[in-house]
């Protein structure tokens, strides 16, 4: 697994992870440990999502206020067997 891949898991880790806390939330908002521990993995896909896109460039369109996105690599163009 390379470098990029390495990275989208641990992002897609790290969301399922407030994903899955904001819905145990949903039916138990007073338990502290579970809402210092949903912004501590918030924090981290912050974290993620931001070292991604500096290197990798936007994960999707409308989290930049440029078209900057449109002259990366589509996903046609990699070359090779890392899909």
């Amino acid at each position: 697994m390379n470098e990029r891949n390495k990275l989208l898991q641990k992002l897609s880790a790290a969301q399922f992870a407030v994903w899955e806390l904001h819905l145990y939330l949903d039916t138990h908002p007073c338990d502290q440990n579970a809402v210092t521990l949903c912004k501590k993995h918030e924090a981290e896909a912050n974290m993620l999502r931001q070292e991604y896109t500096e290197k990798y460039g936007a994960l999707k369109a409308e989290c930049c206020n440029t078209t900057e996105w449109l002259s990366d690599p589509w996903p046609w163009d990699f070359t090779g067997g890392n899909c």
